[in-house]
C-alpha cells in the first residue's frame, strides 16, 4: 500500500487497468489499446509516460522490446492488497460449496465435502491442512485386508469411528497386528494420537524391544498416516507430523492449459504438490491470524517455478482456536476477486460446523 500512496491518481488508474487486462488475457497491453479502453481521454503518449513511471517504481515491465506492459510480481501483490475489489457469492454458489453438510458428520467427512465443493465451484485444485486427529482415542485396531494393505480402525471418546488405510510393511507377520493393537490400547489412556505418537517416538527403542521392529514400524505408520503418500514420517519434524495434507481436484489443473501457459509448468506444479513437507510448512503460516491469505508464485520457493498461487484461509473450532487451513491452488493469472470469497466462505462453513 505504501507504494500506491506515492502514485498520482492517473498512475493508479492506469496501473489498475494494466493489471486487470493481464488477469483477463494474460497478455501485455500497449498504450494505444489502453487509450481506447479507458473512459478518461488520455492520449497514448500520456499513457506511455505514466507506464514508464510505473516501470521505474517496479510495478510494470515490458516482456519484449516495443511490447506493452504487464505487472511485475511486486505489482501484482500491490494490486491484490490495495486495489482488488472482491466480489460476493450468490446463494447458488454458497450452496455449491457446502452441499448437504451438517453437524452430524465426522470431522473428516466435513472437510472432504467442503473442499470438494470448493474445488468444483472454483475449478481449481483444493487443499486442506488438518490436525492429525486431535481428539482422544479409546480404541485402535489393525485389520489386514490385502497382502500390502492394512485397515486401521480408530474409535474416539465420542464413539466416532474413523478408518485409515495404510501400507503393510514387508514381512509383517499376522501376530504383529494383534500385538500392535494391544500395545496401543494399553497406552492410550484418553490421549490423542498426536500425543501418543510423540511418546512412541521418544520410546521407540523400548517399543522395538517389546514388539519387534516390524510392529514398531506399523505403530509409527498407523499413527501418522492420513491422506498422505504412504511414506514413513520418521525423518520429519514434530510440527509436520502433527498435521495432514489432503489435495482434491487435481484434474482441474489440466482443464485450462492456456492459463497455465504450458505442460512443463503443469509438470512442475505436480512436483510441487508432491513435496508435502514444504506444502504443510507453507500452509502453517496461514494459521497465524484471521482472513484469507494469498501466496503468489515466486513469493514461495514451493511455487516459484510452476507459477502458481495459493489462496488459503484458516478454520476454527468451537473455542475459536485455529485448527487447520483450507484453500485452492490456481494459476498466478487468475480471478482473485472470485476465488477469495469462495475460500473465505468455505472456511466459515467448516468453522461453523466444527463449533
Amino acid at each position: 500500500m505504501s507504494e500506491l500512496t506515492h502514485l498520482t491518481e492517473r498512475a493508479r488508474h492506469i496501473f489498475r487497468h494494466v493489471v486487470e487486462s493481464y488477469l483477463e488475457t494474460g497478455a501485455p497491453i500497449g498504450s494505444q489499446s489502453l487509450s481506447q479502453s479507458l473512459r478518461t481521454h488520455l492520449s497514448p503518449a500520456s499513457i506511455r509516460a505514466t507506464m514508464a513511471e510505473l516501470e521505474v517504481h517496479g510495478l510494470l515491465y515490458a516482456p519484449h522490446v516495443s511490447a506493452g506492459r504487464m505487472p511485475t510480481q511486486t505489482g501484482l501483490r500491490i494490486f491484490i492488497d490495495g486495489l482488488l475489489q472482491v466480489g460476493e457469492l450468490n446463494d447458488s454458489e454458497r450452496e455449491a460449496i457446502a452441499p448437504k453438510i451438517d453437524g452430524t458428520r465426522s470431522f473428516e467427512d466435513i472437510l472432504h465435502q467442503a473442499v470438494d465443493g470448493l474445488s468444483g465451484l472454483s475449478q481449481c485444485a483444493s487443499l486442506v491442512l488438518a490436525p492429525n486427529n486431535a481428539g482422544a482415542i479409546k480404541h485402535v485396531e489393525f485389520v489386514p485386508i490385502a497382502d500390502d494393505k492394512i485397515l486401521v480402525i480408530l474409535v474416539d471418546q465420542s464413539n466416532h469411528v474413523e478408518n485409515r488405510l495404510i501400507e503393510r510393511p514387508p514381512g509383517l507377520v499376522a501376530s504383529a497386528l494383534t500385538e500392535a493393537s494391544n500395545y496401543l490400547n494399553g497406552q492410550l489412556k484418553g490421549r490423542s494420537l498426536g500425543e501418543l505418537r510423540r511418546d512412541t517416538q521418544r520410546q521407540m527403542a523400548t517399543v522395538e524391544n517389546e514388539l519387534g521392529k516390524l510392529t514398531a514400524q506399523l505403530v509409527e505408520t498407523g499413527l501418522a498416516q492420513w491422506g498422505g503418500d504412504g511414506s514413513s514420517p520418521m525423518s520429519q519434524s514434530n510440527e509436520i507430523l502433527g498435521k495432514n495434507l489432503l489435495v482434491r481436484g487435481h484434474s482441474h489443473l489440466l482443464d485450462n492449459l492456456s492459463a497455465m501457459e504450458d505442460l512443463e509448468r503443469i509438470r512442475l506444479l505436480f512436483e510441487d504438490l508432491d513435496r508435502k513437507k514444504e506444502m504443510i510448512s507453507l500452509l502453517s503460516q496461514a494459521e497465524e491470524g484471521d482472513g484469507v491469505k494469498i501466496f503468489i508464485g515466486a513469493e514461495t520457493s514451493l511455487f516459484s517455478l510452476s507459477g502458481s498461487s495459493v489462496i488459503i484461509s484458516p478454520y476454527k473450532d468451537s473455542d475459536q482456536q485455529v485448527v487447520g487451513v483450507l484453500g485452492v491452488i490456481a494459476p498466478t493469472r487468475t480471478n482473485y476477486a472470485r476465488l477469495i470469497p469462495m475460500v473465505d466462505h468455505t472456511a466459515q462453513v467448516v468453522s461453523k460446523l466444527l463449533a
